[in-house]
Formats: C-alpha cells, structure tokens, sequence
C-alpha cells in the first residue's frame, strides 16, 4: 500500500510534546554527559515512543518527519543509512512498512534493533497489519525493548529507562482502557474503512471492520479497487449497515472522496485517522485522540440495520 499524501497532510507538520527529547532532521547527533547514545527511529511516530523512553538521556533522531514522505516508498539516502548504521539502536515498525531501514540493516547485522511488527502475538487470530503503530500493546512492548536495550549499553541511565518505560506502559494502558470501553457501550458496532490504517485501534475497541476484503487487498496494494468492491463499500454506507466511515486524511484519492462524499450525503458520521503526528503532539496524545474521536464518531451514529 502507498500512500498518495495531499497537500493538507503536508501542512500538518509533526512534533513531539515538551520535555522529551525532540526528533530532528539533521544528523550530527547531540553528545551527552553519559557518552554518545543515539536512537534512530524510521519514522518520528516510533522516535515519540523512543524520545518518552529515553527523556534526555540520549538523543533521538527520526528519519522521516516530513508527512509528504511515505513510508512505504522512501529510498534512505546515503546520510539516511550512515545514521543508521552508526545508531547505539535503530527503532522501526517492521512488516514492509519501512522496508528501507532492513535493507540497511541488511549489510550490519551488528546493529542493534527493535523491530515493532516483530513483536505481534504469534498466536495472533486477526490477520495481520503492519500498522502495528495503533496498537498499543505492541507500543507498549516497544518502549520496554528500548529501556531493555539501552539499560545494556548505558548503565549509569537503566534506571531512568526502565522507569520511563513503565510510565509509558501505564499510559498506554489508560488509553486501551478508552478502547475497550467503546466495544462495551457501542456493542456490535461497525465501520467501513477508506484504508486499514486504524486496524488495531477497531480491533482493540471491538469494533468490527466490514471493510470488503477485496477493496482492502487492492488499496493495500496500490491498485484501484475493482468497481463491485467500491459498490458493496458505498452500499454499506448508504443502506446505514455501519456506524461510521474511517478515513485516512493524508490520503485522497477519487476513490476516496467519492466513498467520504457519500458518507456525508448518507449523514454516517467519519472518523478521521492519520499514519504521521499531528503538529505539537506526541504518540500517547496522538492514540488518546484516536480512541477519543472513535468514539464521539460512534456516539453520534444512528441505529444501523444489520
């Protein structure tokens, strides 16, 4: 799936919230009075999960920042791969999503790594997605990776990481807590979904995805969905079989305008997601905002005929 990012995503900036280190695009990392420890997340989503690890005990860098660049397609350039390859640990979702970051990897087996998608239950019973980034139990397991990793290599600072790391944990917990909630007081909800982005977040909620499973192959794919795919989608929206529509805002295309139009012509409330930080916003805030909006969305729902 590549994402086709608009110029709204483009305004949107990123950023993490005060008093944790800041992710930056350049690459001279900053020297600590504990020595050089540097993290280098692929994206600045997982440099928030680091940055709230680490506080200011080491710097933290993300290679992409900008929302124009996706994931999917990013070519690491030579600055790119030299940071990362110099990292004391690289942080990165996994699963293809930043496939770039296992092909520098490839060549430096010595670096150490937290690997995000690697972390899903291997017992898993939803088929995976490998925007693990709205999971919250896979953050969770992150950030205690990174405490883990770095408490290894930095030891005057495990006690600071671990303890951050934990106090991550208890945050996210307090946000799957807003998650379940909404499967226990919208029971049998359900949504249709431009892209799968939120998976996690829907699975999390017990919220069912009724999403045509064909329609979700090809966007993921990158291919335009096939024309009874779009129909069975518009229908569902349209003969209000789910509550709410969930779209992906940093990307548009005509498929997708036609399928948001139709949500607001049927008065089927929309449930807006991003894949990159909103300005001034760290990860927690950025996932509690999710759940938030998931279920205010939910909440104005009509009574669906199912």
């Amino acid at each position: 799936m590549r994402a086709i990012w608009t110029a709204v995503a483009v305004a949107m900036g990123v950023g993490l919230a005060a008093g944790t280190a800041s992710c930056s695009q350049q690459h001279a990392p900053d020297v600590h009075q504990h020595g050089m420890t540097t993290v280098v997340a692929s994206t600045d989503v997982w440099g928030s999960v680091a940055s709230a690890v680490t506080g200011d005990h080491a710097t933290v860098k993300s290679i992409i920042t900008n929302p124009a660049d996706d994931p999917h397609s990013f070519e690491a350039s030579p600055a790119d791969a030299a940071a990362i390859t110099d990292a004391s640990l690289v942080v990165y979702n996994g699963g293809g999503y930043d496939h770039w970051v296992d092909d520098v990897l490839s060549g430096h087996q010595g670096v150490a790594t937290v690997n995000a998608y690697s972390l899903l239950p291997g017992t898993t019973p939803q088929p995976t997605n490998e925007h693990v980034f709205y999971d919250l139990g896979i953050a969770k397991a992150v950030a205690t990776q990174i405490a883990d990793r770095l408490s290894a290599t930095d030891a005057a600072d495990a006690d600071a990481y671990r303890a951050n790391a934990v106090e991550f944990g208890k945050r996210t917990d307090e946000i799957l807590q807003i998650e379940h909630a909404i499967g226990q007081t919208h029971p049998g909800a359900a949504v249709v979904a431009t892209e799968p982005v939120a998976h996690y977040l829907l699975v999390n909620s017990g919220v069912v995805d009724k999403t045509p499973e064909g329609f979700s192959k090809a966007i993921e794919a990158d291919t335009d969905p096939s024309p009874a795919d779009l129909a069975a989608l518009l229908d569902l929206i349209t003969t209000h079989q789910v509550s709410a529509l969930v779209y992906n805002s940093q990307t548009q295309t005509d498929v997708t305008k036609k399928i948001q139009d139709t949500a607001q012509e049927a008065s089927v409330p929309i449930v807006t997601v991003t894949e990159t930080l909103p300005n001034g916003t760290d990860y927690l805030t950025w996932q509690r905002q999710a759940a938030q909006e998931l279920a205010s969305q939910l909440d104005k729902a009509a009574p669906t005929n199912r």
